[in-house]
């Protein structure tokens, strides 16, 4: 008599489904744009900035991933940097936020973290607004600056999670929110904008248009500034040939007086 294999549990199922969906390619792109803004003591000068987004989703009848990733160019990141990942469980109907370590967002207060989180939260909402949200502890290494640890508990609250900390150790604490539904999907929409591929290529079209009449403008200096040129050396030759006229008079008259 044969043995038959036990089905895989749910959990089993779940974390067989994340190690397939963890290595699979992005398949959209987006162009962002963050808009600059005034230089701060802790973050240096703050310039326009153009990036791209990147985004992965799966679904299957038990989970459900969207996978948001954004690069800068010439920027060097950890694997999980600039990286959210929002987790459906559809057997235990419950969201689950990613990576483990955290939202880490490099370069930090651009508003690229809010726009993560709310992107994260509006896909979200559009599937499952019934499901319960899984809060989480924060990282130790988080919580030790106490301004940085003031602006991930505004951009939590802002995102309608609950943020409570511990009386007596203030940097512990955690986050935590009701339903999908509660959470608030806005972000700051003149520090991180999206361009569509149309727009894109009519601010490609605009800079290259620029560029052009910059070299009309240039090409006229240039000409104008051999025109000034040769007028310049015409003019030195006069006055070269008008001083040695004055020395050849001088010098006539002097021998006219001692002859």
């Amino acid at each position: 008599m044969s043995e038959t294999a036990e089905p895989p549990s749910h959990a089993e199922q779940i974390l067989e489904l994340k190690r397939q969906w963890a290595e699979l390619p992005a398949r959209h792109w987006q162009l962002l744009r963050l808009a600059p803004l005034a230089t701060e003591r802790g973050t240096g000068a703050r310039p326009l900035r153009f990036a791209e987004l990147t985004r992965y989703e799966r679904h299957s009848p038990t989970l459900s991933v969207l996978r948001l990733s954004v690069q800068l160019p010439a920027q060097l990141l950890h694997r999980e940097q600039n990286v959210l990942e929002v987790w459906l469980d559809h057997g235990l109907r419950t969201l689950e936020f990613g990576p483990a370590s955290g939202l880490q967002v490099e370069p930090s207060n651009r508003g690229l973290g809010r726009f993560l989180a709310a992107q994260g939260i509006l896909w979200a909402q559009q599937r499952c607004g019934h499901y319960q949200v899984l809060g989480g502890d924060f990282a130790a290494k988080d919580s030790f600056d106490e301004n940085l640890r003031k602006h991930r508990d505004h951009l939590l609250e802002a995102l309608g999670f609950t943020v409570t900390h511990d009386d007596l150790t203030p940097v512990k604490g955690s986050y935590s929110a009701a339903l999908v539904s509660t959470l608030q999907g806005e972000w700051n929409r003149e520090k991180v904008q999206q361009v569509s591929l149309l727009d894109a290529g009519k601010m490609l079209q605009q800079a290259d248009q620029s560029l052009a009449e910059q070299s009309i403008k240039l090409r006229q200096k240039d000409q104008q500034l051999a025109s000034n040129l040769r007028d310049e050396g015409a003019l030195r030759f006069t006055i070269s040939s008008l001083v040695v006229f004055c020395l050849f008079q001088a010098a006539l008259l002097l021998w006219m007086i001692v002859s």
